[in-house]
Parts: C-alpha cells; structure tokens; sequence
C-alpha cells in the first residue's frame, strides 16, 4: 500500500510544554509577519495530556512571555503556593524539619501554582488551535525522515494494524510521511528518536554523561481537615538509604494532594524497587498523616532527565532541534521543568522562524546562541552542581554543598562536578550486595504494581509487535539473572517484565508490553543496555486525566 505523503513547514514530536510553546510562538511569529506557516504537532497519546506527568509545582516565567494575558485567557493555573516544608526523613517514623534558611533557595516556591501539567498542555493545545496549528493525538513518530544529503526533512508514523508476528491484519494502513522543512523532536525524558540523533549527529560529543531518575506520583483524595490548600512539601533521607533522591506531597485544589517519590537510578544495589521504596515512603508519618482516610484515584511513573547542564547535548543538527527533556533542560535545583522546556521550544521557534521562510535547509545554530544569551542558560548554569553534588556525596553532604553553593554564591562557585558513570553501569552484582525485603501492601497507604497500573488507564492493543526489544533475547536469563537476579522486575514501575518457569522447568524472560506506562527506565537502567523502548501504535499507554 503506498504511503500518504503530508507536507509542512515545521513538523514537531510531542505535545508536551516544550512542542506546543514552539508550535505557539512559531504561528504567533508568523501571524506579526502577516505569512502563511505550516506547523503540525504529532502527540503519540491518544489525547493531548494523555502521556504527561509532572509533579507539578509551576514557575510562570516562561508562560508569560508567550501568554503575557494567561490569567485573563483563563491559564488552568490551580493553586498558588503558600508555604513550603522541607523534612529530612531520619528513619521509618522519624523526622527533621528543615528551616528555610538552611535549604536551597532554588527550593522555595513563592509565587509559584500547584497544578496539573497534563490540563495545562490541553489549555495550550487549545491555545495552538485557534492560532492554526494542526495537532494530530493518536500518532506516533516512529522513524526520522532523512532526505538524500542526510538532512533531517521530517518523520514517518508508526503504522496501524500489524500483528503481533509483524504480519499485517485487516485494516492494516502503513505509516504516513510528514515532511517538514525543519523537525523539533520534544519528545520528552529519553526520547527514542532523540537517540537516533544523538548518535548519528554525535550531539553528545564532549558533554558529561546524561543522567536520570525515575519520578512516581499519585493524586488522592483526602478529608478536608488534612488538606491545606497551597502547601509544598519535600523530603529527603528515608526510604531511599544510600540510594539518593526525594518525595514531595503537594496540597492542591479540591481536597486533592499529589504525591510522588523520585528515585535516583544511579543506585547500586540489583535488589531494590523504587516502586516498593515509594510504597514504603507513604507510611512514613509526614506523609500518612495527609493520606489516611484518603482515597488513591490514579497512579503514573516516568523517568527524569537529570544530569543538568553539564549533561546538554548539542541541540542542533541540519533540518532540525531537540527541545525540552528530549535534550535534558531539566533544572534539578527546583525540582522543575516545565518552565525550562517551554523556554526551549519559544527559543527554537525565534531561531526556526526566519529559516522558514528560505529554501536551503541548515543547522538552525542560531539557537544556541539565543539560548546562551538566555535566562535559561543562565538558570541551568547556576544549578549545573545541584544533581552532581548529591549524586557524588549523597543527600546529606550533597545537601549541605548545595545549601552553600545555592544560597551564598549564587550557584557561581569556580568549578563543576561532573558524574561519567552511566546510570546502567552502576549496578554491583547480586551477591555483593543486601537483599531488600519489602512489606506486603496493606491496600491502604501501600499497593501493588498491578492495582497501580490499572489507575494509570493503561491500555494497548494486544496483538501488535512488542514495542519493548531485546537486542539479544538469551542475555535476561544467562546474563543479567545471574549476575544481577533480572532487575528489571524490580525497576519497573508497572510490572511488565517477570522471570517466570516455562513448562520444561526452566527460567523464562517474561514481557507484559500492555502494562508499560512509557516511563522508559527499561531503556535506561537495564546493565546490559540490551532493552530497547521504540513506540507502540499511536494512542497506546497510559491515558492520564490530570496528573
């Protein structure tokens, strides 16, 4: 069947903050210019907001300048912050509260809103919209199109209809052609096809080594009498032992508080689950005291970028950028990327524009320069020892490094800590280190990785190639459960990987593709590298409501 052909000006992957704020400002731009311009935006859920988690505590900085009358527009803005609580956990029922004065200023949210992230991205589809932009939820972008001198010139979507061994079924229809004559890739934290280009155009060349987190949160519904609407609280220390990062409880609108647990993954230790470590957290009594008596009513996991500045690729190749986490602009200081993200896709659209309007395809390189004339160059740079330091030094030291680095230099002290180890590298084998044993889920505070995944609305048609690869499928059982007793039972979220016994007795490498929630820690943390996360069909995974 031959393949449909649709051509754009400006083809962009993902319908995150960073995609629509360059969608946005690109038809803005063209609308002052009085000229015609194409843009379209490939979103892979099966709606706009389908696929986005984030905390979310919201700086405005970026909104504003592309909205200057967001309030007016009727922006879903949710709560603003009015107090912010930090705890040092010192054990199961243990604590420390933490005085401003001696935590990071980048941590203090005054003027701030806790909202959902996922209905802040259908405001600003809806925003796109009415300026003409063609957004298309359902698509995937599963491969790059390059033209004959090996510029990027778009993508082609993921085909409909092919079975599970790869054949084509009834109603099979090919992917589509969506030529542009540039292509922004926002696809979010690991983006497969941010990959690809990292390789081909060695955009990480000279950089630290990108590292990550994987980042769990639930909404609950708590008696009004434990609710206290605007408050931000974050913790450090227990459960997570010599494993580092955080969680965070914030009161938002409606009696509703988002909770999450965000996990380094450069631990060590094959036993741990970051998803039983989250469970753990949420018996501790800073946190239970908010949830008991509360309901749990949805449940999601995704992976952070983390390694900060010092970790940016080059975002610039010939027909194209990459914005937002697909490129890592995460500032982990604040615990925050949202502000970030959109701030990278309203650069892109200025260095973007003006290329629109010539035949000859370059390397937009004018980007670079707008963002390192930016504030966001400027934050990240300020924040670039923030992960490093407590990567390298743990919570505590890491910590108080930060608290001096943050409050008293500004973030400008004469030097930057770098991390080369890659999060896969990190695990030490099985043997060498503690087994973990975790308590059952009470059905309470505490559940179980299925229970969970059904919150998440997750959903995929059954008989479609397992969008989860093996580049060699012997290394789960004659590798990795040896050495490292198979973590990725344990590092997923959504329990879609399981060794199991196959009827002749012997060991079985288990993928249960329908339960994957696109968190892509697989594609991260496995120690052989041997997983590979490319796109199911368009509209699978989960389907968030407001998270």
């Amino acid at each position: 069947m031959e393949r449909e052909t649709m051509e754009f000006d400006v083809v962009i992957v993902g319908a995150g903050p960073s995609g629509l704020s360059t969608a946005i400002k690109l038809k803005q731009l063209a609308n002052e210019k009085n000229t015609e311009l194409n843009v379209c935006v490939l979103e892979k859920g099966a709606e706009v907001g389908a696929h986005i988690l984030s905390g979310a505590v919201f700086e405005p900085t970026a909104l504003a300048e592309l909205f200057p009358d967001y309030k007016e527009r009727g922006a879903p803005l949710g709560l603003e912050v009015t107090e912010d609580h930090i705890y040092l956990l010192n054990s199961e029922t243990s604590s420390t509260k933490l005085p401003n004065l001696i935590t990071p200023k980048s941590m203090h949210n005054h003027g701030n809103y806790i909202l959902s992230m996922a209905n802040m991205c259908r405001w600003l589809a809806e925003q796109a919209e009415s300026l003409g932009v063609e957004i298309y939820p359902g698509f995937t972008a599963s491969e790059i199109h390059y033209d004959d001198k090996g510029n990027v010139a778009g993508i082609i979507t993921g085909s409909l209809g092919l079975g599970e061994n790869g054949a084509e079924k009834d109603g099979y229809v090919p992917g589509m052609l969506l030529t542009g004559k540039y292509t922004v890739f926002a696809e979010g934290c690991r983006g497969h096809l941010g990959k690809e280009l990292i390789a081909k155009f060695e955009l990480d060349k000279d950089v630290s080594t990108q590292h990550y987190a994987i980042g769990f949160k639930e909404i609950w519904d708590v008696p009004a009498e434990q609710h206290q609407p605007g408050l931000v609280v974050h913790t450090a220390g227990w459960p997570l032992g010599k494993a580092t990062g955080g969680s965070y409880l914030y009161h938002a609108e409606n009696n509703q508080v988002f909770v999450g647990l965000i996990v380094d993954l450069n631990y060590n230790n094959p036993h741990l689950s970051p998803f039983d470590e989250f469970q753990r957290l949420k018996h501790h009594p800073v946190i239970a005291e908010t949830l008991k008596g509360g309901t749990r009513v949805t449940y999601g996991a995704r992976a952070i970028s983390k390694g900060g500045f010092q970790s940016l690729p080059k975002m610039t190749f010939p027909g194209g950028l990459m914005v937002g986490c697909n490129a890592g602009t995460l500032n982990f200081s604040k615990i925050k990327g949202n502000h970030t993200a959109m701030k990278s896709g309203l650069l892109a659209a200025e260095a973007l524009f003006g290329l629109t309007q010539t035949e000859e395809v370059k390397d937009p390189v004018e980007y670079t320069e707008r963002f390192k004339s930016s504030w966001l160059y400027d934050e990240l740079y300020r924040s670039r020892n923030f992960g490093p330091a407590i990567h390298k030094f743990g919570n505590f030291m890491g910590g108080a490094y930060n608290t001096l680095d943050q409050n008293f230099f500004g973030g400008k002290l004469p030097f930057t800590i770098t991390d080369s180890t890659p999060d896969h590298a990190t695990l030490k084998p099985a043997s060498e280190m503690p087994d973990i044993e975790y308590p059952k889920p009470d059905g309470v505070l505490s559940f179980d990785k299925l229970s969970s995944v059904y919150l998440s609305n997750t959903n995929h048609e059954e008989d479609q190639p397992c969008h989860l690869k093996l580049k060699d499928p012997s290394i789960p059982i004659q590798v990795n459960l040896p050495k490292f007793n198979e973590p990725a039972q344990r590092y997923c979220p959504a329990g879609v990987y399981e060794v199991i016994d196959s009827d002749d007795g012997e060991k079985k490498f288990q993928i249960n593709a329908q339960n994957c929630v696109h968190c892509k820690t697989c594609d991260i943390k496995d120690p052989s590298q041997n997983i590979v996360w490319v796109v199911p069909e368009g509209g699978g995974g989960p389907m968030y409501p407001n998270m």
